[in-house]
This record gives C-alpha cells, structure tokens and sequence, in this order.
C-alpha cells in the first residue's frame, strides 16, 4: 500500500510552512487564528465575579433593611400620639387648677365682674403648673384674647422671654462625625409628612389657633404643626371652666425636638448596628468567597496550561481534604487530567505500535517486489507472489483493526448503553461456533447459572469481547476439544453485585510471565500450526478495552489439575450488575 501524489514539486523557502491544499492551508490558518485567541492569558481581577455576587447578595438584605427603617416612621409616629396624650392629660390638669383659681377670684356677692382669667395670681398658676410640666401654656380668655404665657416673666415693669439652652456637647469626634454622615443620609430621604406650618407672628390671638377656637367651644384637641424649618411642634387646647362656663382656653405647646431626639437616637444605634452587621458579613463574604473563588481560579489557571500544553504534565491543586463540593470537583478535574494524560500516552504509544506493526509487512513486501523483478526462476517467483499476496492480506488486516482500535474508544463514549440479557448474548456468540460451523471439531459449551442474567451495556460490543475469547480458546484447543463458557451471578465482600464470565480451553496454557502481555497490542503467539500473520495480534487489547469501558475487568489465568500441570488456559471477565 503505498501513497501516490501527483502534486508537482515546488521551490519552498525553508521558513515557509508546506501544504498540501488549499483546504488544509485555510484550515490550519482557522486553527492559527483560533489558538492566538485562546493562548491569550485570563485576566483576574482583584474581586473575581463570583466574589463581587456573593457580597452584593449578603449585603443586598442589610441595605435594604436599613433603609427601610430610615424611611419608615411608625415610630415616630406613635412617639407623636403618646406625646399628644401626655399633652391633653397635662392640659386637663393645669386647666382645671385655673378653674379652681379663677374661682378663687370671685367675690362671695357672687358678682360676675371677678369672674375671669385676667389676673396676676392666674399667671402665676400657669406658671407654676407650668414649671412643674416642663410644657409652655398660653392663656386665652372668652374673647380669644392671649393673657397669660408661661415664659414671660414680670419683673420691673417688664416682660422676660424665657427660652431653654441646649445642653453641652459632650460628643466624641468620632460620634460627631458619625452623627455628621447619619444627618447627610436622613437628608436624602424625604420627610413622608407635611404638616401646617406653626404660626410666628408677634401677636397671637385665638384666631390663630383652630384648636383653641374648639376649645372655646367645649371641645378638647389637638393639631400637629411644623415650623419653616422642618421642626415639629405640637398643641393642644382644653377649655378652662368655672361653675361649667367656659371662662377661656388653655393651650400647651410642645416642640418636637425631643421626638425628633428619640428617633434619631434609635435610629443611629440601628445603623451603628447596622454597619457592625455589613463588616461582620462583609469579611465572611470575603472569606466565603475566597474559599470558593480562590481554588476555581486555581483550577482554571492549571486546566488552561493543561489546554495550552504547557509542560510535560500539569499536577492540578489538591483540595480533596477540604470534603466540600470545591473538593469533589477538584478530585474529579486531577482523575480527568489523569485520564487525559494517559489518554495521550496511548495514543503515542499506539501510533509508535502501529507504525512499527507496519514497517515490518512494508518491508517484507517491498523486498519480495525488488527480489522479484530480478528473480527468473518460476517457482521462486511463484513463492515470492504467495509472500506478496500475504503480505498484503496481512497489511489489509492490521489497518482493519487497527482502524476498529482507534474508533472504538469513541464510539463507546457517544453510545448510549441498554439493558442487556447476557445469557442471550452469550448463546448467540456461542450459536456461531456449533454443529457444522464447529472449527477443529471443538466443542463449545455454556454453563449458566440464572436463565436469566441482566446488566447495562452495548450489546454488540460485549459478543466481540466473548468472541475474541472464545476464537482464541478454539485456536489453542486439540483435536476434538472442548471451549466451556461458564456465565454465574456473584457478590463481593462490599456488597457489589458482579457478573463473572469465565472462559476455559484445554489448550498448553499460558507462560506465567505473558499473563498480562498477552493483553498489549499488537502481541501475537500463536500455535504453529497457524500461518503467520493471521492475527494481528489486537483483539485482547481490543477485548480489555471494551470491559475496562463498561466498568469491568479482564484477566488471563491457567488451570491446573490436581497433579500441579497446566490443562488449559482460562480468562475470566467481570462485568458490574
């Protein structure tokens, strides 16, 4: 078999690269231009994507809480209503002690003149009641006019304005700026209340006061105000009474500083809380994600040099001791490597086999034409051509297996395996060898311990495996022999359930020391009464690897009788149940 070309030879320079066509040089262009792209190194960024995910999704929960509780003000608002209760219970109170003093007041003549809440010692109990409450009071009289305020004083002709100082800032810088950044924040949130604004004119009468108007009428209530500057005040209006007539109205006014105070101040031990919580869950997400991110990117690393074909071998990193899913993908890349690796041994070493098997019928044949042309005499020619034919026949039949060899790997890997009867299978292997088709008046027979025996497989490609052995058992067997193909059910001792099928002749046996070469390719030592180069020497190895493929295992062993002699060869496959 040779290879003819009739391509005209072309002047190339030594640093051009020689193609044999069109197609394969647009072809190893593609594959160029694809391994550029692919050789171009990963890039990584300080946070990988799958760090940056983990952290946004631990912290997406936080903010949002967090943020909630800025914007949401239910506590504010029953701050609000607690404090307009605590109002109208004070109200009731300093109203009904200007009713008494408004009746002390009156003349015992019972005249009405005296009857009412323009005096001194009126403004002093609303003072005083007012001292004790901590809450300024105006007084209004039935005509709506303002008599009494709680923070003015008379003194010397003249009226003081007494106004609270705030206390002394005793903050940490730390809290101040702290303080600082929550006020910038509540800034951007908008206020979900908009309430009327309180008035500020110099003078202020009852008109100026719906509740006071109510109150004038007998009605106590109260209305919620702020000022232009966003600070909350609250008010409410009781009517004073003497002898159940109105003689004017009471009103309290509160800020709501002290409202505003308490929410801030829970609201800042929120975020303080908050911002402990985001660092906390900040380092674990760091450190989840360094213990996940951190080994897929070291298995990238080593898978993309095992890609790229840097090195001779590439150890991919070990974190089986981890016991996590990281671990049991990182066992499962090293065993996919591992296989790889010897993957590509094997081919080497089959195209190093197959090249050899080749040269020495090359050789043969090529000698046998040169000795022809130069050989007259006709009975050696006629031998020579008996050589040539052979050896034609022969390379006929190693590329025929070898060409079965090569595909088989890949074509177990794409079938899709069935439910198998190995019984029946094994009958219809052994069907091919009885009765008029029997070679060399060998017997074959089946023992079989179930009639029936299922496994997972391909069908077709485990009756090679028993033909390969049954052939070779036959090929080694006497005269009138016998070939037993022996089919049982077993356990081992963890509980695995196997198939075992046992093949046995009665032929010389096998060297001890070729136990297991008789398995490599290519090996070939057959009985001589066969011609040479009938077999080339593939269908064991062939045989293995259709086991090895269906989780099985293939082993050569000779029998012995009782005396210690060989009786025969046996081989024995075992197949997964």
């Amino acid at each position: 078999m040779s290879d003819q070309s009739t391509d005209k030879p072309a002047t190339v320079s030594l640093g051009d690269p020689v193609y044999s066509s069109e197609s394969e040089k647009a072809a190893v262009g593609q594959n160029s231009s694809r391994s550029s792209g692919i050789r171009q190194k990963r890039r990584w960024w300080r946070f990988s994507s799958l760090s940056r995910r983990i952290m946004a999704i631990n912290l997406f929960s936080i903010i949002f809480l967090a943020g909630g509780i800025l914007y949401l003000d239910q506590f504010r608002a029953g701050l609000i209503e607690a404090r307009l209760q605590a109002l109208q219970t004070n109200g009731r109170m300093i109203a009904g002690a200007l009713g008494e003093a408004a009746l002390g007041e009156m003349s015992f003549t019972g005249g009405s003149n005296y009857f009412n809440l323009d005096s001194r010692n009126i403004r002093r109990v609303l003072r005083r009641m007012s001292v004790v409450t901590g809450i300024p009071a105006k007084l209004f009289d039935r005509e709506g006019v303002l008599v009494a305020d709680s923070r003015l004083l008379i003194s010397s002709g003249r009226e003081i304005i007494l106004e609270a100082l705030p206390p002394p800032d005793q903050r940490s810088r730390f809290q101040k700026i702290y303080e600082e950044s929550y006020d910038f924040l509540a800034g951007l949130i908008p206020n979900s209340r908009d309430y009327p604004l309180f008035p500020t004119k110099h003078s202020l009468s009852a008109d100026d006061f719906k509740e006071v108007q109510a109150a004038m009428t007998g009605e106590a209530s109260g209305v919620i105000r702020q000022t232009e500057d966003g600070r909350l005040m609250l008010s409410v209006a009781m009517p004073v009474q003497g002898f159940k007539r109105i003689l004017g109205a009471l009103m309290l006014v509160e800020n709501g500083d002290a409202i505003d105070e308490a929410v801030r101040s829970a609201q800042i031990t929120t975020l303080t809380v908050f911002s402990i919580t985001v660092i906390i869950t900040l380092l674990l997400s760091l450190y989840l994600a360094r213990t996940i991110a951190s080994p897929v990117q070291e298995m990238a690393e080593a898978a993309d040099k095992v890609r790229l074909g840097i090195g001779r071998r590439v150890d991919m990193p070990d974190f089986s001791n981890r016991q996590d899913e990281i671990g049991d993908l990182s066992v499962s890349y090293r065993q996919m490597t591992e296989a790889l690796y010897d993957r590509m041994d094997a081919i080497e070493a089959f195209a190093a086999d197959v090249s050899h098997e080749l040269k020495n019928p090359l050789t043969s044949l090529g000698t046998a034409i040169d000795t022809f042309e130069r050989v007259k005499d006709e009975a050696t020619r006629q031998k020579l051509q008996e050589v040539i034919s052979s050896d034609v026949k022969r390379l006929d039949r190693l590329i025929t297996d070898i060409s079965s060899a090569s595909r088989l790997d890949a074509e177990l890997s794409r079938t899709e395996g069935e439910i198998v009867n190995l019984v029946e299978v094994t009958d219809g292997v052994v069907g091919l060898y009885s009765g008029e088709r029997a070679r060399n008046n060998v017997t074959v027979e089946v023992e079989i311990s179930t009639p029936e025996i299922l496994i997972e497989g391909v069908p077709g490609r485990l009756g090679q495996v028993f033909r390969n052995l049954i052939e070779n058992a036959i090929s080694f067997s006497p005269e009138n022999g016998r070939v037993l193909v022996r089919v049982h059910e077993e356990k081992d001792f963890k509980g695995q359930n196997w198939v075992q099928v046992d093949v046995e002749d009665q032929g010389p046996g096998i060297p001890e020391n070729k136990l297991e070469a008789i398995f490599s390719r290519f090996y070939t030592e057959r009985p001589k009464s066969e011609g040479f180069g009938n077999h080339s020497g593939l269908g064991l190895s062939i045989s293995r690897l259709i086991v090895e493929a269906h989780g099985g295992t293939i082993l050569a062993s000779n029998r012995m009788s009782s005396e210690g002699k060989i009786i025969g060869a046996k081989f024995t496959v075992r197949l997964p149940k």
